[in-house]
């Protein structure tokens, strides 16, 4: 699974030079494009999950949810193109699931009465999103803001240790396919001699 990840990720990400190239980015580009911050490490890449999963299910706005996980990312020290990643998690398949049990936790956090069947009939009729902002303003936005901050935080938390676990799992497993190799290989040249 990594390596098939490892070369759609090498096929498809735009490379350093490409992003250097662009115009709205050169006046920090020194800053997003430092090698330490593209680099998959065994610290960086479960900073950056965790900071994908906070800004992507807490932020819950496309364009924002990329460019706040790419700058969050470098005082950080997450990974950029993981932080990024990640915060695909919250799309529009995703997105009503996130803001019912949001308003459910949010509702139980802060002993609030928000109605969660309003999210269900604005879903259904394709809601503009004047009427979003209205429902908002009502007394459903603190429990949503309570519950998306309760379910990124715990997502974050859960997330951070998954792959820093997976990270350990898959180096132990390279670890041991290079003791092998060089087992067999030792175990070649005492057949030759």
């Amino acid at each position: 699974m990594f390596h098939t990840i490892g070369r759609w990720w090498r096929k498809n990400a735009p490379t350093r030079e490409q992003l250097e190239e662009v115009r709205w980015l050169r006046p920090f580009a020194h800053r997003v494009l430092e090698p330490s911050l593209w680099r998959f490490t065994r610290r960086s890449v479960p900073r950056g999950v965790a900071l994908g999963l906070i800004v992507g299910i807490f932020l819950m706005i496309p364009g924002l949810q990329i460019i706040g996980a790419a700058l969050l990312a470098l005082p950080c020290r997450a990974n950029v193109p993981i932080a990024v990643a990640m915060t695909f998690l919250s799309n529009p398949a995703t997105t009503p699931f996130l803001l019912y049990l949001s308003i459910i936790v949010g509702n139980r956090f802060i002993h609030s009465t928000a109605d969660v069947s309003t999210v269900a009939v604005m879903i259904e009729h394709g809601a503009s999103l004047a009427e979003w902002a209205g429902w908002l303003m009502s007394s459903a936005a603190p429990a949503l803001v309570m519950g998306l901050f309760v379910i990124s935080v715990i997502s974050a938390s859960v997330g951070y240790l998954l792959s820093s676990c997976s990270w350990r799992a898959w180096i132990s497993h390279k670890w041991k396919l290079r003791e092998r190799h060089r087992a067999e290989g030792e175990a070649e040249e005492e057949l030759r001699g």
